[in-house]
């Protein structure tokens, strides 16, 4: 074998096990809308199934060059891990007039999921932080304010249920 050969081989070995090592890799990319499925588990403390009120109007608009998120309101259906307060939950979501899969940016990196769009009566499946204000010191609008919104959480990941 020649030197040449030899080194080509050698690159060739290098080149496999990097990207071995990348395709491995626990970690998800949430951003990027490449979800993770069963393990959804580890993007939040709380998860949930809850139906969405309503979209107030104003609370969601396209604006490309502003970056903000919207709290919107939902009757939980179902806790699968952990506790969240109350029957009505209010949830903040980020740039929320864009699918969740192109939602995140370098100010909310972790936000993600399969939604497309957010219609009132939608069932989602919801990967939540306990406080939207630990995760988002950004521009917010809470159009319920007036309400006891006492606890506001984060949306992680939100996909939809049923279709």
């Amino acid at each position: 074998m020649t030197i040449r050969t030899t080194r080509g081989v050698l690159l060739s070995i290098l080149v496999s096990l990097a990207l071995m090592s990348t395709a491995c890799s626990e970690k998800t990319h949430v951003a990027s809308g490449v979800g993770p499925g069963p393990e959804r588990a580890r993007l939040a403390p709380i998860e949930v199934t809850a139906r969405l009120v309503e979209v107030p109007a104003g609370a969601i608009f396209k604006r490309e060059l502003y970056n903000y998120a919207t709290v919107l309101k939902y009757d939980v259906i179902e806790v699968h891990r952990g506790k969240v307060k109350g029957q009505t939950i209010y949830v903040g979501h980020y740039n929320p007039f864009k699918p969740r899969s192109d939602a995140a940016d370098r100010r909310a990196p972790d936000v993600g999921g399969t939604l497309k769009s957010f219609t009132a009566g939608q069932v989602h499946r919801m990967s939540l932080e306990e406080s939207m204000f630990d995760q988002f010191t950004g521009g917010i609008l809470n159009l319920y304010s007036a309400e006891d919104t006492d606890a506001i959480y984060w949306a992680v990941w939100t996909e939809p249920v049923g279709g």
